[in-house]
């Protein structure tokens, strides 16, 4: 940029000197004046700096008035009685978009960490990335050569995981256009589930062949193998301070184990079918939990909030169960006419949403195990559910403060992906 003229800087200094006048900013205006000899400078108080600085008062006071107009607009809305943030809000007709270009069953959907960004695996072997704001494709990712049963973002955004049938696990990078980095290979059957730890450095994946297996993300090497349940292991989750991982079989079972040793710790029986899904519940639905279940804490146990606790399942019987880690099965959801397919908790812990193959989304309050809402949600099986992970941030650096948003998606047999947002 080029250096200001010698008349140009006059005008600047002699604008300041009548803005610092106007304001009565007289050690400002005392000590500009002496740095640029103009002691002898006389403001006009209806100078055209003058004049331009009411200008400007005038606006800004125009542009308050308008905030203020907004803002009562915005407290007298249906949403904004609801909460901008995650309070009281739950999925309701109608869907906000319908996303689709999958040509056959979409298998699971995953929310970016900080973006508005959505992503849904296919039968088809892709992943689709989508703007859930706009609705727009923004890029397909191609790797795979058999049907994708999971995907997930880690908790930084950089990378994406996913599994398919393909007996592969693969890691792609939002540094480098989502480019396939790293594929990791150990399961001898098709890989289920992938689920990344808190930090990010390791991931888990579920496989038919049985097993779970714990992955270095960095290089890809498999770090454990854990053994033990007899059939198909169609899920995995892991708690909030990475010490405790739930999966879910086709042998109908939930098991806990410790995520440090391999070592099992609980096997939770009870249902009469495949277990399909498996959630472990926020710290944020505990006091809901211990509602439900009669459960009283004394204030100063400092167990009240250590994350892995709870846990939801869903299976091919048709419900849902909520357990304590210990085994002890605290409620059975009745209600859907199908599978169950997939389940997730709200940020704030009062609500439990699950999808079916009754083609439904049910919204479950937590504190007394009431279906509250059913949601006609897609035209075929309803495959899977992802809820944001509840903020966005205020700039571009994923560290930035973050406002808190409510979006929801699932993806079904019909080949779509629904947006629900308020």
């Amino acid at each position: 940029m080029s250096a200001l003229s010698e008349r140009q800087r006059d005008e600047l200094h002699r604008a300041l000197l009548e803005y610092f006048a106007q304001s009565e900013f007289r050690a400002a205006y005392d000590a500009l004046a002496h740095d640029t000899n103009l002691e002898s400078y006389v403001p006009d108080p209806k100078g055209k700096y003058a004049a331009l600085l009411e200008k400007k008062k005038r606006q800004n006071l125009e542009l308050e008035a308008k905030v203020r107009q907004l803002e009562q607009e915005l407290q007298s809305a249906p949403s904004a009685r609801r909460g901008a943030s995650v309070v009281d809000w739950y999925p309701r007709n109608p869907a906000r978009h319908v996303l689709t270009g999958h040509r056959q069953p979409v298998t699971d959907v995953a929310f970016h960490p900080y973006f508005s960004q959505l992503a849904s695996a296919s039968e088809d072997t892709t992943i689709k990335l989508y703007d859930w704001e706009t609705g727009e494709l923004e890029q397909t990712l191609k790797g795979h050569t058999k049907p994708v049963q999971s995907i997930e973002f880690d908790h930084s955004g950089q990378y994406l995981g996913s599994c398919a049938s393909d007996l592969s696990i693969k890691l792609w990078d939002a540094t480098q256009s989502w480019k396939n980095v790293r594929t990791m290979y150990g399961h001898e059957h098709s890989v289920s589930c992938v689920r990344f730890f808190p930090g990010d450095r390791h991931l888990v994946s579920a496989s038919r062949d049985k097993t779970l297996r714990i992955w270095e993300t960095a290089t890809g090497f498999c770090v454990k193998t854990l053994h033990g349940h007899d059939d198909w292991v169609r899920t995995v989750a892991v708690a909030d301070d990475a010490r405790s991982l739930a999966s879910g079989s086709s042998d109908q079972t939930v098991r806990i184990w410790d995520a440090q040793t391999g070592e099992m710790r609980h096997e939770l029986r009870g249902h009469e079918h495949v277990v399909e899904c498996v959630a472990f519940a926020p710290v944020s639905a505990y006091p809901a939990i211990h509602a439900l279940a009669g459960i009283r804490v004394p204030k100063d146990d400092p167990t009240a909030t250590q994350p892995g606790q709870f846990l939801a399942s869903g299976s091919r019987d048709k419900t849902i169960r909520l357990w304590s880690q210990q085994g002890q099965c605290l409620r059975v959801l009745s209600g859907h006419d199908n599978w169950v397919r997939a389940l997730v908790f709200s940020p704030n812990g009062k609500h439990l949403v699950s999808v079916s193959d009754d083609k439904t989304m049910r919204v479950w309050e937590v504190s007394n195990g009431r279906c509250l809402k059913v949601v006609d949600c897609h035209s075929h099986f309803a495959t899977c559910i992802a809820w944001g992970r509840g903020s966005v941030p205020t700039s571009a650096e994923p560290s930035a403060a973050a406002s808190s948003v409510n979006v929801v998606a699932t993806g079904s047999v019909d080949l779509s992906v629904k947006v629900w947002a308020p």
